[in-house]
Order: C-alpha cells, then sequence, then structure tokens
C-alpha cells in the first residue's frame, strides 16, 4: 500500500518527499515541529487524533518565533492531516510529524529572506519508551537550553541536539531515559519529556519558567489529575527531590505516561509502578481512545 505525504502544498508519495541536501532547515535545523499521535478505537472503527489542534496552535506559535509564515490556519493544518490519514488508510496506532521549514537552497545563517514550506508525514507506531515495565533513568551531565538560547516554547528541530546528546550518555550508560536540570540546577524535564513527582499524595511538576517544552500531554495529565481530585503543584524541583520522591513518571506524546522506578541507582518509593502514576495512565489511554465522554472532545475523528 502506497503512503503520502503532504510536500510542497500537495500529497505526494511519501518517496517522492525530498529535500535538496542544500535545503536551509538542514544546513542549519531551522525548522519546528510537532508530535501528534493517533490511536485507533475498535469500538469506533476509527482513528482518533489527540488533542490535534491545540498541537497545530502550539506549531503556530513556534512559527512566530521562528518567524516563519505558514499559509494555512490551525482548521486548515487539521483538515490536512485527516486527508493524509485518510489516504494513507492505517488502521492502526500513528505518529504524525507535521515541519514548518526554511526551504531555501542558501548557505548563510539567518532567519529572514528565506523560504517557508510544511510538511506532514504519518507512520504506525508503538510505545517510545518501554511501558510493560518501570524505567531507569539518570540526571544528565548535560543541561538544558535556557529561553535565552534557544527558547523550549519553540520545537525547533535544532534544539533536539541538546536532547540526543542527553539520551545517548543515558543509554550509553545502561539507562533508559535522561534528566535535564536547568543551568540554575533544578530539574527540568526528560530529553523530550516532562515529568512528574509525588510527594505525599500530591502531583508535582516543574513549571513553564524551568526551560521545558509547554507540553500538551502535560496539560491533559493535570486536567485529569483534577478529575480524579489529585491535588497538583507546579514548582521548581531540587534534583534530590527525585531520590526521595513516591513516584515519578515522564510524560509526552512519544512517551505518554512513562513511570520511572529507579534513578541515578537509587528505588523510587517501593521499586515498583506507583499507584498514581497506574491510576492516570490507565485514565488517560481510556481518554486517548475516546472512552471518556468528558474528555471526548479531546479526540479528533479521521474516516467520519
Amino acid at each position: 500500500m502506497s503512503r503520502y505525504a503532504f510536500f510542497q502544498r500537495a500529497f505526494v508519495p511519501m518517496e517522492e518527499a525530498k529535500i535538496s541536501v542544500s535545503t536551509h532547515a538542514f544546513l542549519y535545523g531551522t525548522a519546528c515541529f510537532e508530535g501528534i499521535r493517533a490511536y485507533w478505537s475498535e469500538a469506533e472503527d476509527d482513528l482518533l487524533i489527540f488533542r490535534m489542534r491545540e498541537h497545530y496552535e502550539r506549531l503556530l506559535d513556534s512559527c512566530r518565533i521562528l518567524r516563519i509564515e505558514s499559509p494555512y490556519d490551525a482548521d486548515e493544518l487539521g483538515e490536512i492531516t485527516r486527508e493524509l490519514l485518510r489516504r494513507n488508510g492505517d488502521r492502526t496506532d500513528v505518529y504524525i510529524r507535521p515541519v514548518f521549514y526554511k526551504a531555501t537552497q542558501a548557505i548563510g545563517v539567518k532567519l529572514t529572506g528565506l523560504d517557508d514550506e510544511f510538511l506532514v508525514f504519518a507512520i504506525p507506531f508503538g510505545d517510545y519508551l518501554d511501558m510493560s515495565r518501570g524505567i531507569k533513568a539518570r540526571v544528565s551531565s548535560w543541561r538544558h537550553l535556557d529561553d535565552n538560547a534557544i527558547p523550549m516554547r519553540a520545537k525547533v528541530n535544532g534544539a533536539y541536539v541538546n536532547a540526543a546528546l542527553a539520551k545517548t550518555e543515558a543509554l550509553d550508560d545502561g539507562y533508559d531515559e535522561a534528566i535535564f536540570l536547568t543551568n540554575d540546577g533544578h530539574v527540568s524535564e526528560g530529553s523530550a519529556e516532562n515529568i512528574f513527582m509525588v510527594r505525599k499524595g500530591r502531583l508535582i511538576t516543574t513549571p513553564i519558567t524551568a526551560d521545558i517544552l509547554a507540553g500538551i500531554t502535560r496539560a491533559s495529565i493535570l486536567e485529569i489529575a483534577a478529575y480524579l481530585g489529585i491535588e497538583t503543584e507546579e514548582r521548581m524541583i531540587d534534583r534530590t527531590e527525585l531520590y526521595i520522591a513516591d513516584e515519578l513518571f515522564l510524560t509526552g506524546t512519544g512517551a505518554q505516561i512513562a513511570p520511572i522506578t529507579e534513578i541515578d541507582h537509587r528505588r523510587v518509593g517501593d521499586g515498583n509502578v506507583g499507584p498514581i502514576a497506574q491510576e492516570i495512565r490507565d485514565i488517560y489511554f481510556d481518554v486517548v481512545r475516546g472512552r471518556m465522554p468528558q474528555f471526548r472532545h479531546w479526540c479528533m475523528p479521521v474516516f467520519k
């Protein structure tokens, strides 16, 4: 079965969606992207795109920071995406990658005077992290980018070299994931995920001012926690608080809900997936597959 991408304002076979080696975005990372999931619902016989509008609103915010002009608004980007998924015809969970990029073939570091383009493709996709068990994490020796270097408010392609360095260090040392600290030594987030901590029944996460991506899954978890009656708090977290946490877990479009059961060779809680993480994860997967009427507005059907 042929797969399609939306590329240079048309639907084309994936193998035709190619850029030149001298494309500015390839040479300098001058692009921004989103990761969006669509979940297959057996009950509805449909793909449900999770919080698509919020993702596209954030992508357009990224464009403003990178001085990229979009010919489409969030609704139009959503309709392009739904049509792409219809053409691909997947009946399984998929990962959607939309990208705005500087398309001019040019040498020279700048953001102005360059052509802007949009592309989106989708692939079948399972778990980014192994969720059959808790994961092992380490605090990275690499510091997180800050807002006055490459702002995490924008999902800038080039910024993910920072994440790749931290993640690779963790994998090389026998861990599954890395935890970044900010330049002033507070906890920021994972390599590509936000972080939550449970202490004495309260759910705590780092604030936007900790150089984190304003995660859409993060925002969803805070709303789900409120629905469950779990007290939440957004504040700075010290590194050693991670060592005495009752529970830790990572969240993101790719990671979904990934409990941490070991950090820096220290067991988290009793070393098992904690009850709050488990309850939130169970609700989350009901939500994304359209089984929670309270949150059904987060799910956009593709085929109906």
